[in-house]
């Protein structure tokens, strides 16, 4: 009856709100009512951007992937859900890509050959601005990219060396990036969705993506 069935469900709250997201982790029943209440939230609050299959799209993640800008542990998932992205709160995400070209920072053959430079850290073909443009990265992009283009998620910066694009990956569309900047915006769930369906949320997402270890301190383990 849908009696017993509200009951059932009250249960399962009760023993999730009390519960640890690695104690969720381990107990099937459990996880499985958290992933199908955080499979229902994205579809009435996140799928609008992302898409219903979590697909994403031009400036908008695809989530089914291992690629995280800010991180891919629960606790990474949690925070972003929280406090969104340059959602305009004390504690929200932000990074700040410089607009190079608009800011009259570099030329636009400067960027032209940084741009042609950062093809190559995903295979492709090096042309004869290599040596130019790998010294401009050096010098103006591997503080948060890093010197070998695999990105840090401390700072939201991606990895450039996998062929996942937020934006597109084309030269021209990567000029238009670094020419411009981005500057994307995720709202801060923090206090327009309950702390129940927002951890329900962050082990769905967790699930969905290929979510990340944490080490006993909770941060995300250091890969070489």
């Amino acid at each position: 009856s849908q009696k017993e069935i509200i009951a059932r469900q009250e249960a399962y709250l009760n023993k999730f709100e009390k519960s640890s997201f690695d104690q969720i982790l381990n107990d099937p029943e459990l996880y499985a009512f958290a992933s199908a209440g955080g499979a229902s939230a994205f579809k009435s609050h996140c799928a609008t951007c992302h898409g219903t299959g979590a697909e994403g799209g031009k400036g908008y993640p695809n989530l089914n992937d291992d690629d995280w800008l800010w991180g891919g542990t629960l606790s990474a998932i949690y925070q972003t859900l929280q406090y969104g992205i340059r959602a305009g709160n004390d504690d929200t995400r932000v990074s700040q890509m410089p607009a190079f070209g608009k800011d009259k920072i570099l030329t636009r053959d400067q960027i032209f050959s940084v741009v042609d430079y950062v093809l190559t850290l995903s295979g492709e073909k090096e042309k004869d601005t290599y040596a130019q443009g790998k010294q401009i990265f050096q010098e103006q992009c591997a503080a948060c990219h890093g010197m070998d283009g695999k990105g840090n998620h401390a700072v939201g910066a991606p990895n450039l060396t996998d062929k996942i694009w937020l934006y597109g990956g084309s030269r021209q569309t990567i000029y238009e990036t670094v020419y411009n900047s981005r500057a994307g915006v995720m709202p801060s769930w923090k206090g327009r969705l309950d702390e129940n369906t927002i951890r329900q949320l962050t082990i769905y997402l967790h699930e969905l993506g290929g979510g990340e270890e944490e080490t006993e301190n909770g941060q995300e383990p250091i890969t070489e």
